[in-house]
């Protein structure tokens, strides 16, 4: 039997012993947009399980400065940063722009060359995309454009300020994480006074509150031009509130999705002043209670509660003598079940696949028996 096939088995055979937490829906989606194509815009919506409308939080990501890591991503990738919001009362809805994972259509936005860069270019491009999945949600009886939110990192925060400075019937306020473009090298950005002009040409009609989330430690955008781009913003009119978070990790570009603990509580202060979200924050979802596979010594089973609380579609690969691996935020299970077997294999010939998201494999079940 091919392996391709062998997978295709295994993973179509998981068992759902035990069931995944009911306390939020998650539903995957395709945004139409003409620009796109017939397959259209990938998306991810996590949101409280209630029955009513939620406000949307939308979601964006943001831009590898390698080309060819655009097509792996996907929206499970700020999953658990759309949890938080989720706990917080909104709708979150994570999409691929144009070029980006699974989104039809073409790359839109290229800016030119790095020494002369037109990056307004590139803000309306992902505008235009921010604005197609806020009119697929206008429709929905579960989320409301009313009081909307727009959250971004890096590529995704410049597309979300730039959202606000023409902004959709709706939006009240915006989160920037680490916002930018043009970055090519440990804190080299392509013509770094024509993205403070674009910030200042967004600050310009931009009048929706926004809050600037930056570490001291950002190796993409460094701390002198967060201060330019800044008062460019706010110099022109825009409204904003910059938070300057201490160094985080070896670079703090990251600390959107490895800082999750930290920049939550800036965030509510914000949510609050602008009255929004919910008072009360939702709990976490229950964590799975999966039993651990037996041959684990302790950095396996350290690694397994990891994979308990990672993000979906998640797997986890072991050997016989405890070698292990697991993948999570990809777009199947049967891509996380491919990548955690690739992953252990590195490390011991006879992996087999243990779990898959929150249920185990019929593999592990006969291994119980």
């Amino acid at each position: 039997m091919r392996w391709a096939a062998l997978l295709l088995l295994v993973v179509a055979s998981i068992t759902p012993r035990y069931a995944a937490a009911a306390e939020y829906h998650r539903e995957e989606l395709r945004i139409p947009m003409e620009a796109a194509g017939p397959r259209g815009l990938e998306a991810m919506l996590l949101r409280p399980s209630g029955a009513r409308r939620y406000p949307l939080a939308l979601i964006s990501h943001g831009t590898p400065r390698e080309g060819m890591a655009r097509a792996p991503m996907s929206p499970y990738g700020s999953y658990r940063q759309a949890l938080e919001f989720a706990r917080r009362g909104f709708a979150a809805l994570v999409f691929m722009r144009r070029g980006y994972g699974d989104s039809g259509g073409q790359y839109a936005e290229s800016s030119g060359p790095c020494e002369r860069r037109d990056y307004m270019r590139a803000a309306r491009a992902s505008a235009s995309d921010l604005r197609a999945a806020i009119e697929a949600m206008r429709s929905r009886t579960d989320v409301s454009t009313d009081g909307m939110i727009a959250v971004g990192v890096s590529a995704g925060g410049f597309a979300s300020l730039a959202l606000t400075a023409d902004p959709p019937p709706g939006l009240v306020a915006a989160i920037n994480f680490a916002g930018g473009r043009g970055s090519r090298a440990n804190n080299e950005v392509c013509d770094e006074d024509a993205l403070v002009r674009a910030f200042a040409t967004l600050g310009r009609t931009s009048r929706i509150p926004t809050l600037w989330i930056y570490a001291q430690n950002d190796k993409f955008f460094g701390p002198e031009l967060v201060r330019r781009m800044y008062a460019g913003f706010t110099d022109a009119g825009g409204r904003a509130q910059l938070v300057d978070f201490p160094p985080h990790g070896e670079d703090g570009h990251f600390l959107f999705s490895r800082g999750i603990p930290l920049w939550t509580s800036a965030v509510d202060g914000f949510l609050r002043d602008q009255n929004l979200g919910t008072r009360d924050i939702a709990a976490m979802p229950a964590p799975s209670s999966i039993p651990p596979p037996p041959q684990l010594r302790d950095k396996g089973r350290a690694g397994f509660a990891d994979y308990l609380s990672a993000s979906p579609h998640r797997a986890f690969a072991v050997s016989p003598k405890g070698a292990f691996a697991f993948r999570s935020a990809r777009r199947s299970a049967r891509e996380a079940a491919e990548a955690a077997l690739a992953a252990c294999a590195e490390y011991a010939p006879d992996c087999a696949l243990y779990a898959v998201d929150d249920h185990l494999t019929e593999t592990a079940n006969a291994g119980s028996r």
